[in-house]
């Protein structure tokens, strides 16, 4: 079980530096941000869309600053205002505070590969994932990598089960995490391994 009860949201203030954030999930992507201090004075700006395609959430450079030294660059996390269900839609803010973070933690793990990378390597990115379903899957791969390094794991297995156990989402849907994400088992075999290798040093 995440520690989401523990949360404070007086203690991460300082995670909002350089952020816009919709006031209704604030504390969610606080606390999904006090995971990685790097991203800290970061520009970053979450915002509501009616309808992102075949998505729940999207991360994506802002294009105006991705041929900016690294510095300089702006990122933007796209989350749908509605978490859409076979037969209805819910307020994405009520589905559970856990869940949320778990997600927001998976977008932040895309943006820590994009600031890792060159302007070139921005490049081969946007053209990788446009084309192949290969690099998508290493895509997802390196950002649940990520969220886990930085201690997430826990939330992104709930998120990963949250999503492919859940009655009343699309069949759909849930092939395409399936297929192109790694799996809750994965996940933990991850977490595991880190463990491992941290009790080594």
């Amino acid at each position: 079980m995440a520690d989401q009860d523990q949360f404070n949201p007086e203690e991460f203030i300082r995670f909002r530096e350089n952020k816009k954030i919709p006031k209704v999930i604030e504390n969610e992507i606080l606390h999904a941000l006090s995971f990685y201090p790097e991203l800290q004075n970061v520009p970053i700006d979450f915002v509501f869309k009616q309808n992102i395609k075949k998505s729940v959430m999207q991360a994506q450079p802002k294009i105006g600053t991705m041929f900016s030294v690294r510095k300089n660059r702006g990122y933007q996390i796209n989350i749908s205002a509605l978490f859409k269900l076979t037969h209805t839609a819910i307020p994405i803010h009520q589905i559970p505070a856990d869940i949320l973070i778990g997600w927001v933690g998976h977008e932040l793990g895309h943006i820590m590969d994009y600031h890792n990378r060159n302007i070139f390597g921005m490049i081969r990115f946007g053209f990788g994932y446009l084309f192949s379903t290969k690099y998508i899957q290493q895509a997802e791969k390196v950002a649940d990598t990520f969220a886990v390094t930085h201690g997430l794991g826990a939330y992104i297995i709930q998120t990963k089960n949250f999503i492919l156990n859940h009655a009343e989402l699309p069949e759909k849907y849930k092939q395409k995490i399936a297929r192109l994400y790694l799996s809750p088992d994965d996940i933990v075999e991850q977490v595991r391994l880190l463990e491992v290798q941290r009790a080594t040093l």
